[in-house]
């Protein structure tokens, strides 16, 4: 197997850098600008930590492709961190936006097509009932604090770098065996132990032995781990989670926001999942704030009565502009007519050939690496077995060799997921965006691997 040259490596991420200056003077003009009025000079503090030394500002964006304030094009592999998993500003959706506009934008006040998207949840996930808010995170807050009332439990269970969001409850791992607030957590409100037990991922001895303590109200989870990295189950350990939950009495909460690209029903319905309650948000508006979550029968019975008489808008669930009908509109636009079952057949297999293309660079120059892939999203690892758990991806992270990738990528047009080694397809992607990625990487491993 060939290594890779740490020297040479430093050298290359220097030339590219003094490339990537050379070549985005606006994009530097407008963050020197930002310093004086946002926070790092950007809307975000993550949106300063892309590869380089300041990131692009954005100009214009259309299906799979944007364009910068330099007037460089860029393939669009990170598609919003799935937020524009439709493509950007597809017709369907700016139409509706349009139309809704112009009809009114929020009313306090249930429209038809709450109704009508309510229905599509239902089908393409299984559970019968339906909730709407802005942000997945708000529906793994608003879900948590339901199973906790439900349950009449304090805790919560999670994954080991697993991410749901700012969900206070999810910010704890594992390391040497025991459960600590999660590296970079500011400003927490409660240590995240006290609220929260914690296993890494695929574990199904440590499942049980935390489950078993019988304070646990649910499990929150992603069918496969994705902002740590993907992380796929091993086989079995869904079919075990469920039986654990049930034996226990937790309940099982499946975050479907970044493993919609497994098909139009999500994992949930790939893999035949049955949970108790389910979230989602990010691309179901295409890029418009919305998310939602759903409920079992027998959840929702029980979920009826659990405001008794006091009004619901001081239970810590809901906001005044969740199920806005601006939203409500763009949902039913995008279910219907942009991340429909034929785009997913169009997206799915382009993720295997993206993933195939990498794995036929590895192969052919004896790289130690792999690939990983998840329905339309594929990842490559530095290493030559991906990771079982979050533990272990973590510790595969590689920040200055991935720094170089994602750089030597954007400089030669094509923008991958910030902090991984991801892209995601979109109805718009094409086979010629995939290979000119391939393309890409065969010439950043030809450069740097002796």
């Amino acid at each position: 197997m060939r290594s890779i040259d740490r020297t040479r490596l430093a050298e290359l991420a220097e030339r590219e850098e003094k490339r990537f200056v050379e070549e985005h003077p606006k994009s530097k003009e407008l963050f020197e600008r930002g310093k004086h009025s946002l926070l790092a000079g950007v809307p975000m503090p993550w949106m300063s930590e892309w590869a380089g030394p300041y990131p692009v500002f954005a100009e214009d964006a259309h299906g799979a492709r944007f364009k910068d304030v330099d007037g460089h094009e860029y393939v669009d592999f990170c598609l919003g961190d799935t937020g524009a998993m439709t493509g950007h500003s597809p017709r369907a959706a700016v139409e509706a936006i349009a139309e809704q506009a112009a009809k009114g934008i929020t009313l306090m006040l249930p429209t038809e097509d709450s109704l009508w998207v309510g229905e599509e949840m239902q089908r393409r996930f299984g559970l019968p009932y339906w909730q709407f808010c802005l942000t997945a995170t708000d529906a793994n807050r608003f879900v948590l604090r339901l199973a906790r009332a439900l349950a009449k439990r304090p805790k919560v269970l999670v994954y080991s770098y697993c991410y749901h969001g700012t969900v206070d409850e999810t910010f704890v791992v594992v390391e040497d065996g025991a459960a600590r607030s999660r590296p970079g957590n500011v400003g927490a409100q409660v240590d995240p132990t006290v609220t929260t037990r914690v296993v890494e991922w695929n574990d199904v001895d440590a499942l049980e032995r935390e489950l078993a303590q019988s304070d646990v109200a649910c499990v929150l989870t992603e069918p496969a781990l994705t902002n740590i990295g993907i992380v796929l189950p091993e086989p079995g350990y869904h079919e075990a989670l469920r039986k654990l939950t049930r034996k226990y009495g937790a309940f099982l909460i499946i975050d479907e926001t970044h493993t919609i690209c497994a098909g139009p029903g999500g994992a949930t319905r790939a893999w035949g999942l049955e949970p108790d309650f389910l979230t989602i948000g990010k691309p179901l508006a295409s890029g418009v704030p919305a998310a939602c979550y759903g409920m079992s029968e027998e959840v929702a019975a029980r979920a009826t009565g659990v405001h008794g008489d006091e009004p619901s808008d001081t239970d810590g669930t809901g906001g005044t502009l969740s199920g806005n009908a601006l939203s409500l509109a763009v949902m039913r636009a995008t279910l219907e007519r942009v991340l429909t079952g034929e785009a997913f057949e169009r997206m799915i297999p382009l993720g295997k050939r993206w993933a195939d293309g990498v794995q036929s660079v590895i192969d052919s120059r004896e790289m130690p690496w792999c690939v990983v892939q998840l329905g339309a999203r594929a990842e490559y690892w530095s290493a030559p077995k991906a990771p079982r758990n979050g533990g272990e991806a973590e510790a595969l992270d590689d920040r200055e060799l991935d720094r170089f990738l994602h750089l030597y990528a954007l400089n030669r047009g094509i923008l991958l997921t910030p902090f991984h080694n991801m892209a995601l397809m979109c109805p718009d992607t094409t086979a010629e965006d995939v290979d000119l990625h391939t393309e890409v990487f065969a010439q950043a491993a030809d450069e740097l691997i002796t």
